[in-house]
């Protein structure tokens, strides 16, 4: 209310530029607010407005709030193109040093979300540095989480511990950093029991961050993938409810991940669902037959191919 108080008074007296920074924050607050579609309507025009006026500083700040707008609806494409965007403003001007590091943050979040988790890393331990430097705490604990996070989708979560016992990590213990810490541990356990244990008691901290929330639910289904895998790997027909004892999971949730990895050809099987039985698949010996006459057929004709161009010169 207050921000749109200082719009309407920035209108009348015709204060055109601090204007447009208060409507930038009020765009902010939209987003603050999950008022998504107001604040891409007023991020709009506002572009229109300063692009004219080549305000490149105010220009970054818009095209950064644009990026997490897209983003928080999920449209990663829109939000790579504004995050681009902020990036070339920001490389035509001197882009003042937290500014810079909240551009690698979103960096490493439209990293990570595209799963390239070592670019990523790079771009979090920037936004870290620059953040630790500044004393800018919050803001260097959720880079900090996210560089745990990094390590741990890369299947990496041993090199956790390095991270956060260092001299600058030390700084930043609490609760975030302890639950990065929790999940490493079940993850490194390939433990599913432990890691659904871990989502429980840091519920605040994981489930509340969307970020985190997405990454960490890609990690819970390929745990879960894993596990019944193993367990499976005995067994060429067994109960479905059998199996859902193994892995300590209710019956229809068991049931419908095995239907999901039989349709994605990650099990080889199926599903008798009349007498509440998996049939799995042995795998196909595939012989070598096949392969090897093809690549005797071309060889020949490679060899063919030679001795005709030899006799071509030859006459």
């Amino acid at each position: 209310e207050m921000c749109v108080g200082c719009v309407e008074w920035c209108l009348g007296e015709k204060r055109t530029f601090l204007r447009q920074r208060v409507e930038t924050r009020l765009a902010g607050l939209y987003l603050q607010e999950v008022r998504y579609q107001e604040a891409l309507e007023l991020l709009t025009r506002l572009l229109a407005e300063v692009k004219k006026l080549d305000d490149k500083l105010l220009l970054v700040e818009i095209y950064l709030i644009e990026c997490r707008t897209h983003y928080a609806l999920q449209n990663v494409p829109k939000s790579k193109a504004a995050l681009t965007a902020a990036k070339t403003n920001a490389n035509a001007i001197h882009c003042p040093p937290l500014l810079q590091a909240e551009i690698d943050v979103w960096s490493g979040v439209v990293a990570a979300r595209e799963k390239d988790f070592r670019t990523s890393f790079s771009y979090f331990y920037e936004g870290f540095e620059a953040f630790n430097s500044s004393d800018s705490e919050e803001k260097a604990r959720n880079a900090m989480k996210y560089m745990l996070l990094s390590k741990i989708m890369m299947n990496r979560p041993q090199e956790t511990a390095t991270i956060i016992s260092s001299k600058s990590g030390l700084k930043y213990t609490g609760a975030a950093i302890d639950a990065m810490a929790a999940v490493a541990a079940a993850h490194k356990e390939r433990s599913l029991k432990r890691f659904e244990a871990v989502l429980q008691q840091y519920h605040a901290q994981l489930e509340e961050d969307p970020i985190v929330k997405h990454h960490l639910s890609d990690l819970n289904e390929t745990l879960l993938e894993q596990n019944v895998l193993r367990i499976l790997e005995p067994f060429s027909r067994v109960e479905i409810e059998h199996v859902a004892e193994l892995i300590e999971l209710p019956l229809q949730r068991t049931q419908a991940k095995l239907s999901e990895m039989i349709l994605d050809q990650k099990l080889n099987g199926t599903l008798d669902q009349g007498v509440g039985v998996l049939i799995v698949f042995e795998k196909e010996q595939i012989r070598s037959t096949y392969d090897n006459a093809l690549k005797t057929i071309r060889n020949t004709s490679d060899v063919l191919d030679t001795l005709y161009g030899m006799a071509k010169e030859v006459a």
